[in-house]
């Protein structure tokens, strides 16, 4: 148990890797969202950004901890642990904001992250070993374009908290399918190098991981608040791909009634959680940033700075 130590304290400093990139690839993509013609080239117009280019280092800062972590402790140990990444979010956040943290929407993300940490740990997830035939590959690839197109078009067609979750769960959806492909990839690569660029799983993981990515960025900019956005990701991203090993790769969860009963109760806490965000956090982001001169214009006999 002494060895798991540092493995778990790499997952939480990973997970803050994560969650701070996550609040300040927000608050990057909400501001040049307000700009003209900024709505296409959404990578293009926030690679400007100094910040954003920040948080695509904080962010690899996280995967190499996650990595570290995954080496010394076992997946069922360090996943759940990673869901911290939206408290911490919702902390960073806050503090970009100059305020102290919603008491509502951290207890959201409590609801949220500890519900599908306790999925996780409920649901044991057993690696598989088969090889999936192409009638497979084409059925899983099938209904992943189906679920992302069906969140594209309610994304386009409905604005606000709708259109905000519905990038969220097609970024979700695809960050954990490119998990269940980076399996087979990482397979390929015990033949080799070559074998692996010889074969079509490492050139899906380079195109899912981009597009989920662009995603992830376009729910940053249509949401007022980052957690009800990255809460969505969050859970999607394991879930989706526990799906896809299951479907696809021959993996298993623990499927006994009792382990079935506590994850469908930790699954409800998770949806409960993500309720809470998506109505609270965008009002409490909406509240003016504590800036010097409101400071002084709040103390007892200053004159206003609106006066």
């Amino acid at each position: 148990m002494t060895a798991v130590w540092p493995a778990m304290a790499m997952a939480v400093c990973a997970a803050a890797a994560f969650g701070t990139s996550g609040a300040l690839q927000h608050r990057v993509a909400r501001r040049t969202a307000r700009r003209p013609g900024s709505r296409f080239g959404v990578v293009r117009s926030l690679a400007r950004e100094p910040v954003w280019l920040a948080s695509l280092a904080l962010n690899g800062t996280g995967v190499v901890l996650h990595w570290i972590a995954l080496s010394r402790a076992s997946v069922a140990l360090v996943q759940p642990v990673l869901v911290l990444d939206l408290l911490f979010a919702v902390l960073g956040a806050s503090m970009l904001r100059r305020h102290w943290p919603d008491r509502i929407v951290v207890l959201g993300a409590l609801l949220c992250a500890g519900g599908l940490a306790a999925f996780l740990v409920l649901a044991e997830p057993v690696p598989g070993h088969s090889v999936p035939g192409t009638g497979e590959t084409l059925l899983v690839g099938g209904c992943v374009l189906a679920v992302v197109a069906a969140c594209l078009a309610v994304a386009a067609r409905f604005p606000g908290t709708a259109r905000t979750l519905s990038l969220a769960s097609a970024t979700g959806v695809l960050f954990g399918v490119t998990a269940g492909i980076a399996k087979l990839a990482t397979d390929d690569l015990d033949g080799g190098l070559a074998a692996m660029l010889t074969h079509w799983p490492v050139y899906a993981v380079i195109v899912c991981a981009t597009c989920a990515f662009v995603l992830s960025q376009y729910a940053f900019r249509a949401g007022v608040a980052v957690a009800p956005a990255l809460g969505v990701m969050v859970v999607l991203n394991p879930l989706a791909g526990i799906a896809v090993g299951a479907l696809w790769l021959g993996e298993r969860i623990n499927a006994g009634p009792g382990a079935l009963a506590g994850e469908v109760f930790a699954l409800g806490f998770t949806a409960a959680g993500i309720a809470v965000l998506a109505k609270r956090a965008p009002a409490a982001e909406r509240r003016p940033e504590i800036t010097p001169e409101r400071r002084t214009s709040a103390e007892p006999g200053a004159v206003g700075v609106h006066e």
